[in-house]
């Protein structure tokens, strides 16, 4: 015999479950999120049920229906009315490898490199927190490297922006705290399509990986699950922080 009360209450139950799952979904937006890292964090948020928007000059390709692609170049392009109307968190990994000799290294290449890295963050940083979601405590995320703590040849130019990142992230979080947060991750050497010139062969890769404590380069997940965990409110007690996600290689 149909209970009408019992199916009312079992209706009930599902609204209530599909209000709370709407309420906990969020929205993030990811700069340069096409490929390694960034493109593995917003599918990694995506499969949680998160919808975010990914700004990069090339594509994103992938199977997430929530992974909105619009196309920005952060030297070029201007924030002005490109952000989503509600952000809960922001993530920058838009970045460049310029491993040379300090003698070799030419004024305008620290210059180009501190407006992809520094700059570039500012601005999206910016544009992101006038439309920070009132009503949550948004986290961001930005990218350093092992080599500002460790200090490396060859590493001038990315050093001397990543450790402007490292101060901006410190700065940043006092002055928005307990409203919003911001972190940073430093990995080692992760094999990525920004890293492939270094990582182009098996023996590369076993070779720089033997230096690493883990005895092998950082993998995407690596990162990407780290990159996750901050963006979200697991990570709701931890703002101001660098965090070396590095096989060991800034403490070992």
């Amino acid at each position: 015999m149909w209970d009408f009360h019992a199916e009312l209450n079992t209706v009930g139950k599902i609204g209530f479950v599909l209000l709370e799952q709407s309420t906990r979904m969020k929205h993030y937006v990811i700069v340069g999120g096409s490929k390694g890292i960034g493109k593995a964090t917003a599918e990694l948020l995506a499969a949680e049920g998160h919808s975010v928007t990914v700004f990069s000059r090339t594509p994103y390709e992938g199977p997430a229906h929530t992974i909105e692609w619009e196309e920005f170049d952060v030297l070029t392009d201007s924030w002005e009315d490109r952000m989503p109307e509600r952000i809960d968190g922001l993530m920058y990994s838009v970045g460049t490898i310029n491993l040379k000799p300090f003698k070799g290294l030419k004024p305008e290449t620290f210059e180009e490199d501190f407006q992809i890295h520094v700059m570039g963050a500012v601005k999206a940083l910016q544009a992101a927190a006038a439309n920070f979601n009132p009503d949550a405590i948004p986290s961001c995320l930005l990218f350093s490297t092992v080599a500002v703590q460790r200090g490396m040849p060859f590493h001038a130019t990315v050093s001397a922006s990543k450790g402007a990142i490292e101060g901006l992230v410190r700065a940043i979080s006092s002055e928005w705290a307990p409203k919003a947060r911001i972190n940073a991750i430093a990995p080692s050497l992760t094999d990525t399509p920004l890293a492939g010139r270094l990582l182009s062969t098996p023996e590369k890769k076993e070779a720089i990986g033997a230096n690493n404590p883990m005895k092998r380069v950082g993998e995407v997940e690596d990162i990407a699950e780290m990159a996750a965990f901050l963006l979200s409110d697991k990570s709701s007690w931890i703002t101001g922080q660098i965090l070396h996600v590095d096989g060991g290689q800034s403490t070992i």
